[in-house]
């Protein structure tokens, strides 16, 4: 099919759609009305079209991925990735490339093994969450005190697990928006600190994941102050089977774990940032980026590689079309967001000041899999553009959802909080949480015909807020 074709296809297909329902486009103000004339709605169009006939956002993908390889925020991988990109983005028509540098404590794993002692001997299969602190030399050993939840350790008595392993497990389950993460997420970060209260010596979690491989999930933890560090760690959710099955037989369970990961003191990360300057407005800002750095594990292919790649994609098909937008348009290559959005944080320390300059911006981060929906958290002005979007990225596939969600993906998050309007593309996320922070996170399992679309959709996203005349998408009063 070729693209005129395709075009066309796709316009009697809007023409065609029904207008019913709490989020029908029917009361859409005409373009010229928010201050998209129908050039600039007929370049986003063509934007997606020439989108959907194939992108380049595999092969930024296959590049980071394969020249790089896992990036860990702070590490040396890290840095060669930050210069991957500035040399990448560099040899584009960008009007300027630079990275911005912040430090952060660094950390890294080390040995991490695992044992059923009693009463049926066998391997297990763990990894420490990252920011864990180590065994004492030699390992530890204690019997196992099983939890089925965070709740059940929470009501557990003050010093109840003296001298124990604390076990904990949770009912996650796959969901499209990925909502059970953020629930049952909270076992891993704080999981550590409220086991120590209870009297335990170590804390052993089932992953905080979907999947059936013998392959466990890390991620940040952090400790509290008020209570001893405890060496932390996932067990597969295979093993954390296992584990369970053997108290269910009446039987104690006995466990030896070893792990010697390091802190190595203050290191060096960085966002790396890219501008396509505006012709008309070049001080206000649209963003678009993904985060750079990775988990240890896998190469960071789905979290985050293909924000990375879509991203790029984006800002380069931009910059081929020979169309200056607006206002400037900037792409963030978000680092050190696995280990607490530092990334971010940095990015709006560095900004305040002129943080109002900022009229909306949005992430990739959910993997590979496709748009399905969006969500957004703007003012009565700018909600026309925001339908108006709805209206180009619907023949792609993707609804209208909530307007009150102040999610523009996590790297944005501090600025969200402090009251900038939030957009959002909802990537299908059903098999998400089998490859996160694992060692299947890896480039064979995105499908390029998935990133084309999602290319497609923030090109919409992009080009309309970077052109269109509303330039209060609803700034809040800091939260």
């Amino acid at each position: 099919m070729n693209q005129s074709t395709f075009r066309r296809i796709n316009t009697l297909l809007l023409l065609a759609l029904p207008v019913a329902g709490t989020f029908s486009f029917a009361q859409t103000p005409s373009g010229a009305e928010i201050g998209l004339d129908t050039p600039i709605v007929e370049q986003a169009e063509a934007l997606r079209d020439e989108a959907m006939l194939g992108t380049q956002a595999f092969e930024w993908v296959e590049r980071l991925t394969t020249e790089v390889g896992p990036r860990l925020a702070g590490s040396e991988a890290e840095a060669r990735a930050r210069e991957w990109a500035t040399n990448a983005l560099g040899a584009l028509e960008f009007d300027r490339v630079w990275v911005e540098p912040f430090s952060l404590q660094g950390w890294e794993r080390g040995v991490e093994v695992g044992h059923v002692v009693s009463p049926y001997p066998q391997p297990l299969t763990l990894t420490a969450l990252g920011g864990s602190v180590a065994t004492p030399e030699g390992g530890i050993e204690g019997d196992v005190a099983l939890f089925p939840s965070l709740s059940a350790l929470e009501a557990a008595p003050e010093g109840s697990l003296e001298g124990k392993i604390a076990y904990v497990g949770h009912a996650m389950r796959r969901t499209q928006n990925g909502s059970h993460y953020g629930y049952f997420g909270r076992l891993r970060r704080e999981g550590a600190s409220i086991a120590a209260e209870k009297g335990a010596v170590a804390l052993l979690i089932r992953s905080i994941g979907t999947d059936s491989h013998r392959m466990p999930h890390t991620g940040s933890m952090r400790y509290s102050p008020e209570q001893p560090q405890i060496s932390a760690a996932a067990l597969s959710n295979p093993d954390a089977d296992q584990l369970e099955r053997i108290p269910a037989r009446g039987e104690t369970v006995r466990v030896r774990m070893e792990m010697t990961p390091q802190f190595l003191g203050e290191v060096t990360s960085g966002n790396v940032i890219a501008d396509i300057t505006g012709a008309g407005a070049p001080d206000e800002i649209v963003i678009i980026g993904g985060h750079l750095d990775s988990w240890d594990l896998g190469t960071g292919a789905i979290d985050d590689g293909a924000g990375v790649g879509i991203t790029i994609e984006v800002a380069r098909r931009i910059l081929a079309s020979g169309k200056r937008p607006h206002r400037t348009i900037r792409l963030i290559l978000w680092g050190s967001e696995e280990v607490g959005l530092l990334g971010g944080k940095a990015y709006l320390d560095n900004y305040r000041n002129t943080l109002r300059n900022h009229v909306i911006g949005t992430e990739s981060d959910f993997g590979a899999g496709r748009i399905w929906q969006m969500t957004s958290r703007v003012n009565a002005e700018a909600q026309p553009v925001v339908d108006m979007i709805g209206r180009l990225v619907e023949p792609l596939g993707i609804a209208p959802g909530s307007r009150d969600i102040p999610s523009s993906g996590p790297d944005l998050t501090p600025m969200v909080n402090a009251g900038m309007p939030a957009f959002r593309f909802v990537q299908d996320g059903r098999d998400y949480f089998d490859l996160h922070h694992t060692p299947d996170d890896t480039l064979d399992k995105i499908e390029r015909r998935d990133l084309d679309q999602s290319v497609a959709a923030y090109l919409v996203f992009t080009w309309l807020a970077a052109n269109t005349s509303v330039s209060d998408w609803g700034w809040r009063s800091e939260e």
